[in-house]
């Protein structure tokens, strides 16, 4: 039995197959699947963010982080022309915060949570969790209190605070994938996820990529590592496809 963090669903493996009436199936993460998805779609489906404007490496691991309704994290071993899909939770570890303002939002989610996760502050809802941090740090009133308005306003640029949010919340994503590069060994980064395809077009102009390179003696060796945002319209479809076909042949 398998249940899942972020949805109330109850998954049986050993049932699936009779309940949907199918001789063979695939059971899959889902940044297993999208994980699938980034080495098989086309160079028209990655954009460049930043590092060297290069193809995905042929040889060697390649880190997927993407924010969603969770943070979703996976890796891919590409070895003699063949991709190992690697699942992991990676978007458990613990939120690291980097300057003084994130020490403040993380003491104020310290007091809401038993243990505060990087998923806390880089998903969907984790906007609203640097919302809120922010305004109690300016002594401001929370004004939205939704996390879809909150994405609507800030993507919008019609409320400062959800704004500087979103900002702070590319930041902490660059810092949560550089993290995850370093963990893996990877020598490339694509980002996903519904959240990271709707911040493509901000996330060069934000923090995102200064906040990757920022570790110090790694600065430069960073620099060389491409980062991407894979842009399929359905990179999960496409990838749990692309897995099945792997398992069962084509």
């Amino acid at each position: 039995m398998l249940k899942l963090t972020n949805n109330p669903w109850i998954i049986r493996p050993a049932m699936i197959g009779t309940r949907l009436g199918v001789d063979r199936i695939t059971l899959i993460n889902d940044f297993g699947a999208i994980a699938h998805a980034v080495v098989r779609v086309g160079p028209e489906h990655m954009r460049h963010l930043c590092g060297p404007n290069v193809p995905l490496p042929e040889q060697g691991v390649i880190s997927i982080v993407g924010p969603g309704s969770g943070l979703g994290v996976a890796h891919v071993l590409r070895r003699n022309g063949h991709a190992h899909v690697i699942e992991c939770e990676g978007g458990h570890i613990d939120f690291a915060p980097v300057d003084e303002i994130e020490d403040l939002i993380l003491a104020r989610l310290r007091k809401r949570y038993r243990r505060v996760s990087a998923e806390r502050v880089v998903s969907g809802s984790g906007l609203a969790n640097i919302y809120e941090g922010l305004a109690a740090i300016e002594g401001r009133a929370v004004q939205i209190s939704d996390d879809k308005a909150i994405w609507t306003a800030a993507l919008s640029s019609e409320d400062s605070l959800a704004l500087a949010a979103l900002d702070r919340f590319c930041l902490v994503l660059g810092g949560v994938a550089v993290n995850n590069e370093k963990a893996h060994g990877a020598n490339a980064v694509v980002i996903a996820g519904g959240l990271g395809l709707r911040i493509a077009d901000l996330l060069p102009r934000s923090g995102f990529c200064s906040r990757f390179i920022a570790k110090g003696r790694f600065e430069r060796m960073l620099s060389a590592i491409p980062v991407k945002i894979i842009t399929h319209p359905q990179p999960g479809l496409f990838g749990a496809a692309a897995a099945f076909a792997e398992e069962h042949g084509r």
